[in-house]
């Protein structure tokens, strides 16, 4: 039987000779009508570029086809060569018959357009669909990826959504066209559990409604486990194992194979939570930080004179202490308020009521005497790339007005060489490190004023799996040193599981959820942790089933002068707590 594609040998260089600059030297698989490959490696390994040969994109950013073969089965039955294809014939496959998920939806979007019309677009060139039937379409795909407030998030532009909001958007145009072949460049990797288990639902039902075949590129080793049927792992530009999935999985033989197993965290539902003795959380110890009634709100009008019409109640009376020595974090769905709350804590964002405080001084990271610090998500976006290391690690402390002197140029050559990094790194350039040493650097930065709170908003989310490990034991190695409290904001459940003392579930803005770790992630008491923990991938759960949740997520717009009933709490032992549902 013809596959639906077959690539041979295929290779892809860039530069001015391509053939001398291979990225992808020799990559060779089929992939039948409504099978799913996944592709698995880390960055560099060459899997993107892989995919963006398949649909010829590749040669928009400078590379090029230098062998090989890659052969698609048209709708009609005619077999098709896609490595000499004309860009008129390209036009006509892409989006009808290839469809493709990129991985990062900011640089995807149009930043000048409204979501509706650039989801409207799909469905006028390849559905013919005008007027209110493209809109009313374009609805309906928001709500199928689980958008609240779809109607309204049509007028949005792209710098008004979250990223995790972003990647459904992408998701959504993607999806439109009903493609034969849908290639997912890591598709899920900005987006919670919850959702990704329903954008797998999503891809699921396509394919059983039209035997849709999958290429699916990803790094997570438990996603794999649940939707493909077969596997190829790729290193440094070549196809080092391939096969069906359950070999792969159990019997890996490659010892790159054996690596990236070893190196994902795998999800143990409580039983893989921290048990060191860190913490000191007697009854008269003092808080590294302590937040009280947090309440943050962003007003809605109509246009910039008008009146208020509403407000979004980002955060709705968040309380918690953070003790020294420990790790909370705080988890939830994109858009659920974990992030603001961050901000707020930080002075980002400004609350409209309640506050917190670090140690025995009001909250103010300037006055503080250890202030609070921030490690971002992304190393590549949170370094100036004009400065040397050396001025980004001063940075701070100018801004809090110190001098950069002989005992300043002492702890940066310590933190350096505490988070592992060469001692020549002072007048090297961001551009000069890989992603992981970068958010070292970024960590060695959050050190340099003696901070009592760190918070990591996710930290280790845009790393490669084999680095998230190394800075993950990085970070608890650097807890028990300096006795830091961590303030850790995630959607990865297995990362949390390995580095939280206490988890904090919040949604719809509120903490719901509250208490040790194991206690919580085993035994979850409210329905939404339920959720989220059973929604979250793991490698024993092989071709998983997904199921789509049409319930809609609850808007935060609230009318002008809402106020929040006051919260009722139930405890299950120690500080296991969960809020009680009406």
């Amino acid at each position: 039987m013809t596959p639906l594609l077959s690539v041979s040998d295929l290779r892809v260089g860039f530069g001015r000779d391509p053939r001398a600059n291979e990225v992808v030297r020799g990559v060779g698989f089929d992939i039948a009508d409504g099978e799913t490959l996944a592709i698995v490696g880390e960055s560099g390994s060459g899997k993107s570029v892989t995919a963006l040969s398949i649909n010829r994109l590749v040669d928009f950013g400078g590379g090029r086809i230098t062998g090989g073969s890659m052969k698609l089965k048209r709708a009609n039955g005619t077999v098709f060569e896609l490595t000499t294809a004309t860009e008129p014939q390209l036009t006509g496959i892409r989006g009808a018959e290839i469809g493709m998920i990129f991985q990062e939806p900011m640089t995807s979007l149009n930043p000048v357009l409204t979501i509706g019309t650039q989801i409207e677009e799909s469905f006028r060139l390849h559905r013919g669909l005008t007027g209110r039937q493209a809109t009313a379409a374009a609805k309906d795909a928001l709500d199928r990826v689980r958008i609240p407030d779809a109607a309204r998030r049509l007028k949005y532009t792209p710098n008004q959504l979250s990223g995790g909001m972003l990647q459904r958007v992408m998701i959504a145009i993607a999806l439109a066209c009903n493609p034969r072949l849908l290639i997912a460049d890591e598709p899920t990797t900005a987006l919670d559990v919850t959702v990704q288990a329903q954008i797998m639902a999503l891809l699921a039902e396509l394919k059983r409604e039209s035997g849709m075949s999958v290429i699916f590129i990803t790094h997570d080793i438990g996603l794999v486990a649940g939707i493909a049927d077969k596997v190829m792992v790729m290193q440094n530009g070549q196809a080092v194992e391939q096969g069906e999935l359950n070999r792969i999985l159990d019997s890996p033989q490659h010892p790159y194979t054996q690596h990236l197993l070893h190196a994902v965290p795998h999800f143990a539902s409580g039983r893989a939570t921290r048990s060191d003795g860190q913490r000191d959380n007697g009854a008269s110890a003092e808080p590294a930080l302590k937040v009280d009634g947090l309440l943050v709100r962003f007003p809605l009008k109509s246009s910039f004179f008008s009146r208020a019409t509403g407000a979004v109640h980002a955060v709705d009376g968040v309380d918690f202490d953070l003790m020294h020595g420990e790790t909370l974090a705080i988890v939830g769905e994109s858009g659920s308020g974990k992030s603001t709350a961050a901000k707020a804590v930080l002075g980002l964002v400004r609350p409209a009521r309640g506050g917190f405080s670090v140690g025995a001084r009001a909250a103010s990271p300037r006055r503080s005497a250890r202030p609070i610090q921030m490690v971002f998500q992304n190393p590549y976006a949170s370094l100036n790339p004009r400065l040397t290391i050396e001025s980004i690690l001063a940075e701070p402390v100018i801004a809090t007005g110190g001098r950069v002197d002989a005992e300043t140029r002492a702890r940066m050559a310590r933190l350096l060489e505490r988070v592992g990094l060469p001692k020549n790194s002072l007048e090297r350039y961001p551009h000069e490190f890989s992603g992981g040493q970068r958010q070292r650097l970024c960590i060695a930065r959050a050190l340099m004023l003696n901070p009592s709170v760190v918070v990591l908003d996710e930290a280790v989310s845009a790393l490669d799996v084999s680095v998230q490990a190394k800075v993950l034991e990085l970070l608890v190695d650097l807890q028990r040193e300096f006795g830091l409290a961590y303030l850790f904001i995630s959607h990865d459940m297995a990362v949390v599981e390995r580095i939280a003392h206490r988890i904090a579930v919040i949604y719809a803005g509120q903490i719901v959820e509250i208490g040790d770790a194991q206690s919580v992630l085993s035994k979850p008491r409210h329905s939404y942790t339920k959720k989220l923990i059973s929604a979250v991938p793991a490698i024993d759960r092989r071709r998983e089933h997904f199921e789509i949740d049409t319930r809609q997520v609850p808007s935060l717009v609230r009318p002008p002068g809402f106020e929040p009933a006051p919260a009722k709490w139930e405890r299950f032992g120690g500080d296991h707590m969960a809020r009680v549902e009406v």
